[in-house]
């Protein structure tokens, strides 16, 4: 007797005793980066059936992709904003390298905490 789900044209595979539908996701033309990458752990350790749900529903790369888009966007503003806030500018950078670097690195940690907080770990 065939489940709905080999009905439905699906297939199984057999790990050990147990049988496993054999998921293809046809949703995998996206570029998944780093902050889509990171979401998608803070999903399955945190929101596994949401996760489960976008994987069987062809839907994870896809709202994957744009959280990462999102994220992106939001960092890149962020690290902007924050180098105008704190007088990071070019001629910071062309009198003292050192103390650029690190004012920008220190930004870029702010920047990073934010997106963490506001998209990657929220659901």
């Amino acid at each position: 007797m065939k489940s709905l789900y080999e009905e439905l044209n699906g297939s199984y595979v057999k790990v050990g005793n147990v049988r496993i539908p054999a998921l293809v996701s046809v949703d995998s033309n996206y570029r998944i980066g780093f902050w889509g990458q990171r979401h998608k752990e803070y999903l399955k350790e945190n929101h596994r059936v949401i996760y489960y749900n976008f994987l069987t529903q062809e839907k994870l790369n896809s709202y994957l992709h744009n959280v990462d888009i999102r994220a992106k966007k939001q960092y890149d503003l962020l690290v902007k904003q924050l180098a105008e806030r704190q007088g990071v500018t070019e001629q910071l950078k062309a009198e003292n390298q050192t103390l650029w670097v690190q004012k920008m690195n220190n930004i870029a940690n702010q920047a990073k905490e934010i997106v963490y907080s506001e998209i990657i770990y929220k659901f």
